[in-house]
């Protein structure tokens, strides 16, 4: 009796699965198809003009390896640097968000332990970009 129930809901639950396996053939079916009616019907062409990068409609002038200033990685490193600070931000303005809204800020001990984290938090970045001024990061001569 035990190895009927066991047989039936094995069976069943193949059959649950059923439109999710056909949808999932049916859709790489047509991509695969695409792909090869692709290949077979469209132009095999190539040339001098294809094998050149697309510059605006202007022929390229120089070679592609060319160096860059170091001055656009540190501008890319700051750009990161700043993303991050605004990652860190939000999660500071969700917590403290229901203090604010229900007049729970003054005198807690939590709200201060975050108040005060937060201006840690923006002291320290301070000091790093009075730092990186001092340093002429931000000079672009």
């Amino acid at each position: 009796m035990l190895a009927q129930q066991t047989a039936v809901t094995a069976g069943d639950s193949v059959s649950a699965w059923a439109p999710v396996v056909l949808l999932l053939i049916i859709g790489i079916g047509f991509a695969v198809g695409n792909i090869m009616l692709s290949v077979i019907i469209g132009p095999g062409r190539t040339g001098p003009g294809k094998e050149t990068t697309y510059e605006s409609g202007m022929l390229p002038i120089g070679d592609a390896h060319k160096r860059f200033n170091v001055r656009f990685y540190i501008v890319a490193m700051i750009f990161l640097v700043v993303d991050v600070e605004i990652v860190f931000f939000y999660p500071f303005a969700t917590i403290f968000a229901p203090y604010v809204q229900h007049d729970r800020v003054a005198g807690t001990h939590e709200s201060a332990i975050m108040l005060g984290s937060i201006f840690l938090f923006v002291f320290i970045l301070l000091l790093a970009y009075i730092y990186a001024w001092g340093k002429g990061v931000f000079r672009w001569d």
